[in-house]
């Protein structure tokens, strides 16, 4: 009882000379304690989805380095950085106390101008986040990079693994793709070391609900919008951003280091994709089919004009071309490895469609489905 008594008056005292002030200070201590997952670019298409998993999953402590605070991050009660993926500040203190890393931050664009801006994010900013992170004992980064960094081909009669060798000399023409090219070059020679763990994830288009930037799903506006004219001759993969979320937080458990996994669930051709686009919103698929060289070359003098008026063009040319090839992969690693389960696409596409045009055309527009 005496030690009881002794104790009480102590905190009592301790109280009376302000120990209050420092509590903020002991408890912020105690949460660094813990160990932390952080998502780069997690207000994104893919990142929104991945933090509401871990959410949902009851991962201890989310943290988000991003450039932006939507209040939907801060309802989640996950902790918020503010900053860049470039600058080795923010990324130092977004990386204090953390474990484990999701590596989603970057920028897709079609733009030839965005060129520098995406080689800083995509480049510069995986160096300056594996030196952080390497810096802070950080353990393992699931990246994301692309399919387009493997699986690309002129025809559509193979389907590329994991051991295709990169496709240089289709992929280095377009800003974007050979960026991530880069990145993950420079991610697997930063990030080396004893107890260090580099997965690097493929995914093919995202679809589904969720893009608000329309960084994926645009190719579904502009078919609803009817800005396509013509049937490209080349052929996409797709997978569902939620399906993807999950094979990204399987990767984290168990994804091999140095290894790589490409996610898709549909290989069709435009002309398949298109057509069961058709029969969800009863928009009429284009039919017309041109010359590859003819399509692209009308396309450039479209953009040429719709820009001397300083209007958006309808269609840009780099889609036109990149539309020629053929996108797609083999999942079966993912599938064996990761436990890699996509939806049915077609529920994919509904879902895709829906959001689309909720919120970007308009209640009026919808149709139901059949």
């Amino acid at each position: 009882m005496a030690t009881t008594k002794k104790t009480t008056t102590k905190r009592a005292a301790t109280k009376a000379k302000g120990a209050e002030a420092d509590a903020p200070k002991t408890t912020t201590l105690a949460k660094r304690a813990k160990p932390v997952t952080l998502v780069t670019g997690g207000t994104g298409f893919l990142g929104s989805h991945l933090v509401r998993l871990l959410v949902e999953e009851g991962a201890a402590t989310v943290r988000v380095l991003s450039t932006s605070t939507p209040a939907w991050l801060e309802e989640l009660g996950v902790e918020t950085f503010k900053g860049s993926i470039t600058s080795p500040e923010d990324v130092r203190r977004a990386c204090e106390g953390v474990a484990e890393v999701y590596h989603l931050a970057g920028r897709v664009s079609r733009e030839p101008g965005d060129a520098h801006t995406m080689y800083e994010l995509h480049v510069t900013g995986t160096r300056v986040l594996c030196e952080a992170a390497a810096g802070a004992g950080v353990k393992s980064i699931v990246l994301a990079s692309t399919s387009g960094t493997v699986a690309v081909t002129d025809a559509g009669d193979v389907v590329p693994d994991e051991e295709w060798p990169t496709p240089l000399d289709i992929v280095s023409r377009w800003p974007y793709y050979a960026s991530k090219v880069y990145q993950e070059r420079v991610a697997l020679e930063s990030f080396t070391g004893k107890g260090r763990r580099l997965v690097i994830m493929n995914p093919s288009l995202l679809l589904g609900p969720g893009d608000e930037r329309l960084s994926s799903t645009k190719v579904v506006l502009d078919f609803l919008a009817r800005k396509i004219p013509t049937v490209p001759k080349g052929g996409l993969s797709f997978v569902d951003a939620r399906d993807a979320a999950a094979a990204f937080r399987a990767a984290m458990e168990r994804g091999a280091h140095g290894g790589r996994y490409l996610l898709g669930s549909a290989n069709w051709t435009f002309e398949k994709f298109f057509g069961r686009l058709e029969r969800i919103t009863k928009v009429p698929a284009p039919f017309l089919s041109l010359p590859s060289k003819l399509s692209l070359t009308g396309a450039r003098a479209l953009n040429s004009l719709y820009k001397h008026w300083k209007l958006a063009p309808p269609v840009e040319p780099t889609e036109i071309e990149m539309a020629d090839y053929f996108w797609y992969l083999d999942a079966s690693k993912a599938r064996d490895q990761l436990g890699f389960d996509p939806r049915d696409p077609q529920e994919t596409l509904l879902d895709t469609v829906s959001y689309v045009r909720e919120n970007f055309l308009g209640h009026a527009a919808f149709r139901s489905a059949v």
